[in-house]
């Protein structure tokens, strides 16, 4: 069976439920497990985050934004990150650019580096996420204790339940999961079995990921956003338009992505590449403020709850935070790009709106993250959940739904932010 197929369908002969029932304690210590290394994770960086940008610099008397800190720390982020790299056992896993949500298992060995090369981007301002790191630690861990604790189970199961566990921890609900492994059911030929009983596994994992993370943690992607109660035909328009417009912006980036990566890898080796990358991103940071660093979610709830932004404010943080996405992924920085990509989609959104605005709020902004993802990660299901829970609003489902048609036409069979083995986009 392949290593990237869900759960496997009943064999001729076994009833559903005699295959399903066994999955149950599984699916849900998986969740859990994976829920905490995400959260240990990212309150470990978070921890670290206070003391690299409030009490340091405040023990050394100046400014934690600084521009002169800014850039220093960056720059130091991008040397500790490139002695990782270089030197723990494992490199902190396969380059970054080549790697998306889902992927075969790593070794157990690569873990640590890839947890510690993660922890220290976060925490020091890299405009990446924790997506892509957790889950490949989480499907490392988990699919070498299963094959050695339940050798009779399939690999593929721990591999599957590992991703819905650590997406549904990630995005604090298991419909995230559920959409990314039906995305990844249409990539199997001759599948058997109800769709249900192959994401019945899957989804326990990704509701006991989802309860853990929302019973220790006050994590929301809601923005708060005014509702839109009754949409109108102007509405569709606005939310067509910026969609599509938002698509084009972040297929800006995938193009320009190859380009930024083949300069990088011309310098060979980490402790050139990472603290090359991170001086820039700190150049990057200053021009863009602090908004525009870290992984981003955060700093979503503060740009959206902040009146005051002009149109230039606005443009100039959906450049600046889509080239440090761009530069940070290229260079070698451990770290998921859905999070980061979700700032762009939003700043662009509200620019948008700023030009004018007469487009509702929840409009602009979910549909601005609906292009952008739709553009980066090629995940229609994803892209769709991750704009309708920013704006969680029923009348806003249908909008979303008719305005991820023109955009997906405009960037299907285009490249997308993510590279192969020989550094060609994939499409």
């Amino acid at each position: 069976m392949d290593s990237h197929s869900p759960s496997p369908a009943p064999a001729v002969g076994e009833t559903p439920l005699r295959v399903l029932l066994p999955q149950i304690l599984p699916a849900l210590v998986v969740g859990v497990v994976s829920a905490l290394l995400y959260i240990g994770i990212s309150e470990l960086s978070e921890q670290l985050k206070d003391v690299l940008w409030q009490t340091l610099p405040t023990a050394l008397g100046i400014g934690g934004y600084s521009s002169v800190w800014i850039i220093v720390l960056l720059t130091a982020t991008g040397v500790a990150v490139g002695l990782v790299v270089w030197k723990v056992p494992g490199h902190a896993g396969p380059d970054p650019a080549s790697t998306g949500l889902q992927g075969p298992p790593l070794s157990p060995m690569v873990v640590p580096g890839l947890l510690v090369a993660s922890t220290l981007a976060l925490a020091g301002g890299v405009s990446l996420g924790p997506e892509n790191p957790i889950i490949a630690a989480n499907i490392a861990l988990l699919y070498w204790l299963g094959r050695r604790l339940v050798p009779a189970a399939p690999g593929a199961l721990w591999v599957v339940l590992a991703t819905s566990g650590t997406i549904g921890a990630l995005f604090g609900t298991p419909v995230a999961a559920a959409l990314v492994i039906s995305e990844a059911l249409t990539h199997q030929p001759g599948g058997q079995g109800s769709l249900w009983d192959r994401l019945f596994a899957p989804l326990a994992a990704a509701g006991a990921g989802a309860m853990t993370t929302s019973l220790l943690t006050d994590f929301t992607f809601d923005l708060s956003l005014p509702a839109v109660t009754d949409p109108g035909w102007g509405d569709l328009l606005a939310a067509t338009t910026v969609a599509t417009a938002a698509a084009l912006c972040g297929l800006l980036g995938c193009y320009a992505f190859p380009y930024l990566h083949r300069a990088f890898q011309r310098l060979h080796h980490p402790m050139l590449m990472l603290p090359l990358g991170g001086f820039v991103l700190g150049v990057l940071g200053v021009l863009g403020g602090p908004l525009t660093l870290f992984k981003g979610l955060e700093q979503v709830k503060e740009l959206t709850s902040h009146g005051g932004w002009s149109t230039g404010d606005l443009a100039k943080m959906t450049a600046v935070k889509l080239a440090a996405l761009l530069i940070a992924a290229a260079c070698g920085f451990r770290g998921g790009r859905i999070f980061p990509a979700v700032f762009v989609g939003v700043a662009f959104g509200l620019f948008a709106q700023a030009l004018v605005p007469e487009i509702p709020p929840a409009v602009a902004v979910s549909c601005g993250v609906l292009g952008v993802l739709l553009a980066t990660t090629r995940q229609g299901w994803v892209s769709l959940f991750t704009a309708a829970v920013l704006a969680p609003q029923p009348s806003m489902f249908a909008l979303l739904c008719i305005a991820s048609l023109p955009a997906w036409l405009i960037v299907t069979g285009r490249p997308q932010l993510e590279l192969d083995k020989n550094g060609t986009p994939l499409r």
